[in-house]
């Protein structure tokens, strides 16, 4: 059956356009605008803004936190670390009722380095993967490991720089120029992207230096430095800047989206009281030298990516939750000047080209029917992205009750 959603707002991932129609056939979308097929199934949006579903560019995640997202219409998750085996991975991409993932598998990380030190911590078995963290000591072990999660599946490799500064674990153990350096080249051997967790402007520099393709945090310990700046925009790498996370690590819960209907009435209990919550592990930073920073990248041309590092809601976490924490990232974006359209770019468009998911991130005739209904216009008040009106992943529709 054809599926014509007729009278919308189209942002098409990259800008407003002038069409109102989007003619889906399968998983796919037909054509946008022109004339709709007489056997149509017809919906009216009546106005409403019709986006390409989201992607979270950060999440560390299970099957539980795929359904919410896909619930906050979230299409794509990409996961930062975890194990799924390919079978999972299959099931996960025919399925329609849960978000489709990416995953570079487990990250590179020196013994006794981030994550471990959360592995005691964990409700579930997300985080206690961590009592058995495979981590390297060497170069060698480094090339080994990455071609391991390579001939697993990683879609990309992630490396873990964290000396734990910032993040209430200070002295943590870090990987060596020598070992950092042979994880990045190996990665590019079998042309996968690098990317890098840093919290630190110090660690942000050793990744650039060593030839990371992106970084999954915006470091919060200083401001960017002209050096830095010139030196990330030289390398042509891109920033996660994961604002929310770097909000509640500055002691900010987020009690206010816990308290949004169009919040609370999709979530359970365990994680309103996560979003209550904060990380509060480094309470002298200021969100306003995080809004400054991403400014300072933005401006310089660098490509900025939403996503926001949810996990699990265990006492040690805070402020975050699957899907609904994208939105909140979407609002720091445009709260430290991005403009909404920017903002909205760095949810679909942007995330599907750096991350070569060449079939979503926009709306276009050939294009995955991974779509986003909302009541208002996003392109003008952020805010309207959690007034979800409808969700469809390869053109099913999710049910909204």
């Amino acid at each position: 059956m054809i599926l014509a959603i007729i009278n919308a707002h189209i942002f098409d991932g990259v800008n407003i356009i002038e069409d109102n129609i989007v003619i889906i056939d399968g998983e796919r979308i037909l054509k946008v605008g022109g004339v709709v097929p007489t056997d149509s199934n017809i919906i009216d949006a009546q106005g409403a803004t019709l986006l390409p579903g989201l992607i979270d560019s950060h999440v560390h995640t299970d099957m539980n936190g795929l359904r919410d997202a896909l619930l906050f219409g979230v299409t794509t998750e990409l996961e930062m670390n975890g194990r799924w085996s390919a079978k999972q991975r299959r099931d996960i991409a025919k399925r329609k009722d849960i978000a489709d993932l990416r995953s570079p598998g487990m990250g590179v990380t020196a013994k006794g380095g981030h994550p471990t030190q959360y592995m005691s911590s964990s409700s579930n078995l997300l985080l206690r993967y961590f009592f058995r963290y495979p981590a390297v000591s060497t170069p060698e072990e480094a090339t080994k490991f990455v071609a391991k999660q390579v001939a697993k599946g990683a879609d990309y490799i992630k490396i873990f720089i964290e000396d734990g500064t910032c993040i209430g674990f200070p002295g943590l153990p870090v990987l060596d120029n020598d070992t950092l350096l042979a994880a990045v080249n190996e990665a590019h051997k079998h042309k996968k992207m690098a990317i890098a967790h840093i919290t630190t402007l110090e660690g942000a520099t050793r990744a650039i230096a060593a030839g990371c393709d992106g970084l999954a945090h915006l470091f919060f310990d200083k401001k960017p430095t002209s050096e830095f700046v010139a030196a990330i925009t030289a390398s042509g790498a891109f920033m996660i800047p994961t604002l929310v996370t770097i909000s509640s690590a500055l002691g900010n819960n987020a009690s206010q989206l816990a308290a949004d209907k169009r919040v609370n009435s999709k979530l359970s209990k365990k994680w309103l009281n996560s979003l209550s919550r904060s990380v509060n592990v480094f309470p002298q930073g200021k969100l306003k030298d995080a809004f400054d920073g991403v400014m300072d990248l933005h401006r310089a041309g660098i490509d900025i990516l939403a996503g926001c590092d949810v996990s699990e809601p265990i006492p040690i976490l805070g402020g975050l939750a699957h899907g609904a924490s994208l939105h909140h990232e979407l609002q720091l974006l445009v709260a430290a000047g991005l403009t909404p359209i920017e903002a909205l770019r760095s949810a679909t468009s942007i995330p599907a080209r750096r991350f070569g998911l060449t079939d979503r991130g926009r709306i276009a005739s050939g294009l995955r029917a991974d779509l986003l209904l909302v009541e208002g216009d996003p392109t003008t008040n952020i805010s309207d992205t959690l007034s979800i009106l409808g969700v469809w992943r390869g053109g099913v529709a999710l049910s909204m009750n």
